[in-house]
């Protein structure tokens, strides 16, 4: 697709009156899929591809892979924005701001807007797919070349409704923040059904489950609280949203208001705000099932050792009484054993004895609150 180098610009005098100047804008952005290059032997050099779509402001779609190198040329920005893509930047949330560009790093959404097109890095992962869609319905497709329209259309975006980065920023949001609430949904629901199983019967099975739950549950409260913290951190710094505002450094408005990103920054915190509360409240509830649990498994605990010293007692009266016998068996000639019926009577007394002793003894422990 061309673009011509020169568009008809709209800007505002001092006095308000719009102004309607032939100026000649930069040149045309480098074609997508350019690059390669040659070494100075003739050679072709051997560039790492990355895969990426582009979705310009009309609709119109492309996907394609291309280097580093063309990248930084058609966006302006530098090699260090591209480690958004780094396993080091994989699992943080980054918007930054630049001359021409805005660097997006939301979860999985990792993309390069500009003011008439946005480059979405690893077009395939879920989040992506999700936001692809979001913008096919906001942007629906036009047959019009996007050069002659984008000054037109520019401006008169920019007094009606939000630029064309803010949409893409809006539905990069929309999509993560819809992530957010489906990953506590499904948490949730799992939480609620093994919690009630292990509040029934402590397994090994439902204890490696619950400690499976939390740790999803600590890594996406992470997750939340990075979007959050970088939408407080744009939030306090009014030259950082200044900078986000692409179309209208294009069409040269000298307005310095952040009023309309600081509302949508404002609406999606408040829906992150929101997510963090529920996950912290499920957490919670995780963390006091354990402490229940542990309180059950205390109290049978207790209640074995209980039980332990009541046959540890039971032994020893029986070994009292095993030990009257025992002396009454040795070969000592003694003249009780000429007395007719006196065994049974000694059996009778040493029974009597040993339940006395437990008693006493069981008595004795209820006295010192040992039971």
């Amino acid at each position: 697709m061309s673009n011509p180098s020169y568009l008809s610009i709209f800007h505002q005098n001092k006095d308000g009156a719009v102004k309607n100047d032939t100026e000649t804008m930069p040149s045309a952005p480098i074609p997508i899929n350019a690059g390669g290059g040659r070494t100075g032997n003739g050679k072709k050099k051997t560039r790492r591809a990355m895969p990426l779509m582009r979705f310009s402001r009309n609709g119109n779609t492309e996907v394609t892979e291309c280097d580093k190198s063309t990248i930084m040329k058609r966006v302006s920005i530098p090699a260090r924005d591209l480690r958004i893509r780094g396993p080091l930047f994989s699992s943080s949330s980054n918007i930054l701001g630049r001359e021409k560009s805005i660097i997006v790093n939301l979860e999985n959404i990792k993309a390069i807007v500009t003011a008439n097109e946005v480059l979405l890095l690893d077009p395939l992962r879920p989040q992506v797919l999700s936001l692809i869609d979001q913008l096919k319905k906001q942007f629906p497709q036009r047959n019009v070349p996007e050069g002659i329209q984008y000054s037109q259309e520019a401006e008169e975006g920019f007094q009606s409704e939000l630029p064309f980065e803010f949409q893409v920023l809006e539905s990069a949001f929309e999509v993560v923040c819809s992530f957010f609430d489906m990953r506590v949904t499904s948490l949730e629901t799992e939480a609620l059904h093994v919690l009630a199983e292990l509040i029934e019967k402590v397994t090994t099975e439902n204890l490696s489950i619950v400690r499976s739950l939390k740790s999803n549950f600590t890594c996406l409260i992470a997750s939340v609280q990075k979007v959050k913290d970088e939408i407080e951190h744009l939030l306090d710094d009014d030259k950082d949203m200044a900078e986000l505002y692409l179309t209208r450094k294009v069409i040269q408005s000298q307005q310095e208001d952040v009023e309309d990103l600081d509302m949508l920054l404002e609406a999606y915190l408040i829906q992150v705000e929101g997510t963090r509360n529920k996950l912290h409240t499920m957490r919670k509830y995780i963390d006091d099932t354990e402490d229940y649990v542990k309180i059950k498994q205390k109290d049978k605990r207790n209640r074995l050792l209980v039980f332990k010293l009541m046959i540890n007692r039971a032994s020893f009266e029986i070994s009292a009484g095993t030990l009257v016998v025992s002396l009454f068996g040795m070969n000592i000639p003694i003249p009780l054993y000429s007395t007719n019926g006196v065994f049974g009577y000694l059996v009778l007394g040493v029974f009597v004895m040993c339940i006395v002793l437990f008693m006493v003894t069981f008595g004795k422990a209820g006295w010192k609150k040992l039971l």
